[in-house]
């Protein structure tokens, strides 16, 4: 083996290794592995940077600007009422109609806005239905999954795939090129999906007392009274530090039978004064003994649920979930001084299959985390309008510019039907759209860079150097022989197969960017060495991709429904891995009929 061979093969393989382990955000690794091929001399510091002004990089951050426009007009929220009209009670016509709706946005729209739009619709339509939102949550996910292949522009990885087609020489996708390929997956997935799926899908959130039930938080609740012994008195909280002191928020304040909310931090306590705190017991014991204060009787508290004492009047709880580009991840409650800054206290936190109640400040966020809040229903009001939040419910269409919708889909449908034409490349479609958003008002100029998700647009830049190395020091050729060798004397169906199923488990188990950028010019060379059309390879190895299916973290949209619906880790096998064997076994022979051998 060649020396820049194995460099650049060691090199691949330690970036391997840091987006499985995730030491670092992936987006950083993707950079780190872009400086050490600098450095290592594999790309020159022009080729590094490459990436940054790559047309796939530029299209995709302008695709994310006009999903911004749309979705801040209201746009996809109008679709609402064609959901609710067409939904049923059956499992299967609610899926069917969701892939109706959903399926086709996919294709012009990015699919994580998409979801970030019906997943509170979708909750409001299982509260209407009575059904739980485990039934259809992981079926929304994987429906715009599907429905991303339907044009070259639903997904930043086909974007990046007809980027790399250009590079290595076969000209870009055009918008329609594969939709043919596309329309028949999606229809094959959205029958498995309403047909099979509801059999293997869990009833694992039900609405009845859904949030008393989802986190359990009797023993971390409790009511407290400041005894005439106690250091409170005379205090206000803020004065006493004990919320700083102590893992202990106050979330009412009962004084001479009169109710107060927050915030409270200013109020003096009195003798008698009751309080409706959240803490461990273990911390209530330590607060009981230091400041004088008396744990009221279990049975007191426990006469009605704590979800309806705490939500009555002007105050309310509810779900929020932290947003795929939000300011608040990697950081603390603590750090980002919550309370104070939302005016809303964190009663617990679900991440995935797990519940963190107690030592909430010290708990570093993630995309994905869902975080149970309870203070003045005009603060969730507020965070409607926060780009680092979802809350899950239906929006109020006061936050949104509904009079710009019409504006704003004509506009995205004039990319699509300039970028069809074939007059002008998907870039330039793309960018003039992304434009029109600022100046007919759909988005504000401010929200022009809120709406980019830097970490792709980063983990794309940074990664397309990589394939460079890969193509100029041979080791994609050398790869590319490699696997002829495995397949042996294999006819061509079964080595497209075989570059259809390691391609689904890279993107399994690092990101379908990186799965693209490395398998696509090694497709291509096996392509060429065997004689085969590299079109229909490219197509292949792009589907494989976005054969997300299999775990909650292999796609975006499958993180942001994990804690919403309640789900495991091993539901998404056990619901995905059937579609995905399912779309190995048709997608191959497809886009053989398709495109040719």
């Amino acid at each position: 083996m060649e020396p820049n061979i194995a460099i650049t093969l060691s090199i691949t393989g330690f970036a391997l290794i840091c987006f499985v382990c995730e030491w670092l955000p992936a987006d950083i690794t993707a950079l780190l592995v872009m400086v050490v091929l600098m450095l290592s001399r594999q790309v020159t510091p022009t080729e590094g940077i490459a990436g940054f002004s790559n047309a796939a990089t530029l299209t995709v951050m302008a695709m994310f600007i006009l999903s911004a426009g749309i979705s801040r007009t209201g746009a996809m929220q109008r679709a609402s009422t064609w959901l609710f009209r067409w939904s049923g009670k059956h499992p299967a016509q609610q899926i069917m109609a969701l892939g109706l709706i959903t399926g086709p946005m996919s294709g012009l729209i990015n699919n994580t806005a998409i979801v970030s739009v019906f997943l509170p619709l979708v909750e409001d339509l299982c509260r209407q239905r009575g059904v739980s939102v485990s039934r259809l949550l992981m079926p929304l996910s994987f429906i715009t999954i599907l429905g991303g292949m339907l044009t070259v522009v639903g997904t930043s990885t086909s974007v990046l795939a007809s980027g790399l087609s250009a590079q290595l020489g076969y000209g870009e996708f055009q918008l329609f090129q594969f939709s043919a390929l596309g329309l028949l997956v999606f229809a094959i997935g959205m029958v498995y999906l309403a047909l099979v799926a509801p059999r293997l899908l869990p009833i694992r959130k039900p609405f009845l007392d859904t949030l008393s039930q989802g986190y359990d938080l009797k023993d971390y609740v409790s009511e407290v009274v400041v005894t005439p012994r106690s250091s409170l008195v005379g205090k206000t909280l803020r004065e006493s530090q004990i919320q700083r002191r102590f893992d202990f928020d106050v979330l009412e304040m009962i004084h001479n039978g009169n109710r107060f909310a927050q915030p409270l931090a200013d109020k003096v306590l009195s003798v008698g004064d009751i309080l409706i705190v959240r803490c461990g017991r273990e911390d209530l014991l330590n607060i009981r003994e230091s400041e004088g204060l008396e744990i009221l009787p279990d049975v007191q508290f426990g006469q009605k649920s704590w979800q309806a004492d705490l939500a009555s009047g002007e105050e309310g709880i509810a779900e929020v979930m932290v947003a795929v580009n939000s300011n608040l991840i990697g950081s603390t409650l603590k750090e980002l001084r919550f309370r104070q800054r939302y005016n809303v206290t964190v009663l617990a936190i679900r991440r995935g299959e797990e519940v963190v109640r107690d030592r909430l400040g010290k708990v570093p966020l993630r995309f994905g985390d869902l975080l149970l809040l309870q203070g003045p229903k005009q603060s969730f009001v507020g965070l409607q309008t926060s780009r680092d939040v979802l809350v899950l419910e239906q929006r109020d269409v006061e936050n949104l510019r509904s009079h710009k919708a019409g504006i704003s889909a004509l506009i995205g449908l004039g990319v699509i039907a300039i970028a069809a034409t074939g007059q002008y490349p998907i870039l330039v479609a793309a960018l003039t759209g992304a434009v029109l958003m600022v100046l007919t008002g759909c988005l504000k100029p401010g929200e022009l860079y809120q709406s980019v998700r830097w970490d792709v647009i980063f983990l794309l830049a940074s990664l397309i150097p990589l394939g460079t190395a890969m193509e100029r020091s041979g080791a994609t050729r050398w790869l590319a022989s490699q696997i002829l060798l495995i397949s042996g004397q294999s006819s061509h169906y079964v080595v497209l197969t075989l570059l259809f199923v390691i391609t689904t488990l890279l993107t399994a188990i690092l990101s379908n960017t990186a799965a693209v950028i490395l398998l696509l010019p090694i497709g291509v060379q096996v392509a060429e060495n065997l004689g085969i059309n590299p079109i229909t390879v490219m197509f292949l190895i792009t589907f494989a991709a976005s054969n997300s299916f299999l775990t909650p973290i292999a796609y975006q949209t499958n993180t942001m429904v994990y804690g919403a619906g309640g789900y495991r880790f091993l539901d998404f096998v056990k619901v995905g891995g059937p579609l995905c064997l399912l779309l190995t076994l048709v997608t191959p022979p497809l886009a053989i009929w398709l495109y040719g051998l």
